[in-house]
């Protein structure tokens, strides 16, 4: 019977199982120690092991001040208080990287295999230091000597997100008089929206650059990307140093190097001259200006390429390109403008623009504009700047196609060729269109010593009398070209004091044409003639010739031939011209050929200064011939027109010249 019963299941089995008592006991104790683990572990105890790890691959003592604790799970969340990292050694600052709390989400699979896949890392105020060295030890952020060779294997572990919360990131770079201080915030995903991976950081800051303050806002990728040193970083970038703005948007790649980067670049200022403490480009002061155009750097050269926008009332475009691998800059460009304000070309003399209702200019130009108005002096007197002379090398073309001057009509276009090099500037050519002519310069600069040496020629060919004169309406149906030579040579640094130490020659002349013989009357002061063309119509009178040929010296010209030879009248004259007080002393005798009563002889006196000219007759010489009129007049009244009565004794000068052409 016993036999036939059914066989008891392992269930069973185990149900009538009874532990024996020392069995109970070592279970019991099992389950207290686990249970005592449980309320007793402490993660601390894994924070010196890991302090030793993170410092050993690093070359750099990394301490967890505060608690380090560990949540188990389908996701392990490690976090950890009070982090820091030391600095390089070369560093004057103790602390690489500190940061209040981190959080970080680890995947369990991937550790069987001993690989660290880190779903996201949130920092809690971390606050980076990052610094260029000064004896060339590359940046604190390379790890151990910089020296060893690159791990090609694929790396055992993996961040997929990180989340910034309140960050800082300081930037410093002492040979460049570099430093930055930025907040760094992830931006939060809209509505709806996870996290991503790629969440940009929103940046504001504020420090120097090249010495310079600045402050900055915008927005950049994650970074996250910055691990990575071979691909673009993005940014979209605001940036102010003073009155100077850049807004720039694109890519830079390794950007704490700051060596490859290609940007839309929006540059605006109030004075080209401010970029010299930002980028060290010794440009010439300028109106307020706006450009436009595609900034890219690869190593040491730099290029601004197909640029456009205004400076002051003139449009600008063009390339340019600057090489930083010399001893100096090396500045290159091609510009355009389509139209050219004249009065925007006033920085190159030391003087500023035009200050008008419809002029632009900058406070400090405007103000210097008032100055200059207030002085007796024509002449720019503002100092050339030697150190920037010397800062840096240039090779630029300039050409404006058409040239607005409301008071110099008569210019009408410009080619220009700078070259700067060791401190010697070369124009060659500047040469402006002219009343249908041209002037054409080559102008030397050298800079090397104080004062600064100058040379100038001047071609003047074939400027047209009518566009001259295109304003006045006397100068209707006039015709004549003027050529000339014009050389000098002088020491100062400013144009006034250049012009006032030079010497040299200036030579002008006209050959045959025609011009108004109301003009000519005036100029001999014939009362009768000229009532007559004024009351009737003026009538045109042929030029056989007009010169001017001054020698100059010490800044004195002195007239060595001065004459305008017309059918109607001969002018000759004599006398200087003072550039250094800028003073004018001459006396021209115009000298009718026609017989004419009430016509005084008296010679016509130019003086005054350049700013203030003055052309009068000579009042003395008018004195007695008013006498001797008054005294033929108490005689006999038509005897008394005899004082006045030109007997035109006036001879044809010589016109076979150099200037007869």
């Amino acid at each position: 019977m016993n036999a036939s019963a059914p066989a008891s299941t392992p269930m069973q089995r185990l149900r009538r199982w009874r532990p024996s008592r020392r069995a109970g006991i070592v279970l019991g104790a099992i389950v207290a120690f686990l249970v005592a683990l449980w309320l007793l572990w402490d993660w601390n105890w894994f924070k010196g092991p890991l302090e030793r790890t993170a410092s050993a691959a690093t070359g750099r003592e990394f301490r967890i001040d505060g608690d380090l604790d560990v949540d188990l799970g389908r996701t392990i969340t490690v976090s950890a208080d009070r982090l820091r990292l030391a600095n390089a050694e070369w560093s004057e600052h103790p602390q690489m990287g500190t940061a209040e709390r981190v959080e970080i989400d680890i995947a369990p699979w991937p550790l069987l295999a001993l690989r660290l896949r880190m779903k996201e890392l949130r920092a809690v105020r971390p606050d980076i230091r990052l610094e260029t060295a000064t004896a060339g030890e590359g940046g604190n952020w390379v790890f151990g000597d910089g020296e060893s060779e690159p791990d090609t294997r694929e790396p055992r572990w993996r961040l997929d997100r990180l989340w910034i919360e309140d960050g800082r990131l300081r930037f410093t770079d002492a040979t460049e008089k570099t430093d930055l201080d930025i907040t760094l915030a992830s931006v939060a995903p809209a509505a709806g929206q996870a996290r991503d991976a790629g969440a940009p950081v929103a940046v504001a800051g504020k420090g120097h650059w090249r010495g310079a303050a600045f402050r900055l806002e915008g927005q950049a990728a994650s970074p996250l990307e910055l691990a990575d040193t071979d691909t673009p970083y993005r940014i979209e970038m605001d940036a102010r140093a003073g009155a100077t703005r850049a807004s720039a948007s694109g890519t830079l790649t390794n950007p704490f190097r700051f060596q490859t980067f290609d940007l839309r670049m929006k540059l605006s200022g109030q004075d080209l001259e401010d970029l010299y403490p930002l980028l060290g480009l010794a440009l010439p002061p300028s109106p307020p200006y706006s450009l436009d155009g595609q900034l890219r750097r690869n190593g040491d050269l730099w290029r601004y390429e197909g640029f456009n926008g205004k400076v002051g009332d003139s449009d600008l475009s063009g390339d340019v390109q600057v090489d930083v691998s010399g001893q100096r800059p090396m500045f290159t460009a091609q510009l355009l403008s389509r139209q050219l304000d004249f009065d925007d070309l006033a920085g190159f003399l030391g003087a500023p623009p035009s200050t008008g209702a419809d002029e632009t200019a900058n406070p400090r130009q405007k103000a210097e504009s008032a100055r200059r108005a207030a002085s007796p002096r024509l002449l720019p007197d503002t100092p050339y700047d030697l150190s920037k002379l010397n800062a840096m090398d240039a090779d630029v073309r300039w050409r404006a196609q058409k040239i607005n001057a409301p008071k110099l009509p008569m210019i009408e276009d410009m080619d220009a060729h700078l070259l700067l090099q060791d401190g010697q500037l070369r124009l060659d050519p500047l040469n402006f269109g002219v009343a249908g002519g041209d002037v054409r310069s080559t102008i030397r600069m050298d800079a090397r010593r104080e004062p600064i040496d100058t040379r100038a020629q001047i071609a003047v060919r074939g400027l047209e009398l009518p566009k001259l004169l295109a304003q006045a309406e006397l100068a209707q149906g006039a015709a004549g070209r003027i050529g000339g030579d014009i050389t000098l040579h002088g020491r100062g640094n400013s144009v006034a004091t250049i012009l006032a130490s030079a010497n040299g020659e200036v030579g002008l002349g006209m050959g045959r044409g025609r011009i108004s013989n109301l003009i000519m009357e005036l100029a001999g002061l014939d009362i009768a003639e000229s009532l007559k063309f004024l009351l009737t119509q003026d009538r045109q009178v042929p030029i056989r010739c007009a010169f001017a040929d001054f020698g100059v010296e010490d800044g004195l010209m002195t007239s060595r031939a001065l004459a305008f030879d017309s059918t109607d009248t001969i002018i000759v004259g004599e006398g200087t011209i003072n550039l250094k007080d800028e003073s004018l002393d001459l006396l021209l005798r115009p000298r009718p050929k026609d017989r004419s009563i009430l016509s005084l002889r008296s010679p016509l006196r130019v003086g005054g200064t350049f700013k203030d000219p003055s052309f009068r007759p000579d009042f003395a010489a008018l004195g007695l011939r008013g006498a001797v009129a008054l005294a033929l007049g108490s005689i006999t009244p038509p005897a008394a027109l005899l004082a006045t009565f030109e007997t035109g004794p006036g001879e044809d000068s010589d016109c076979g010249g150099q200037y007869a052409r």
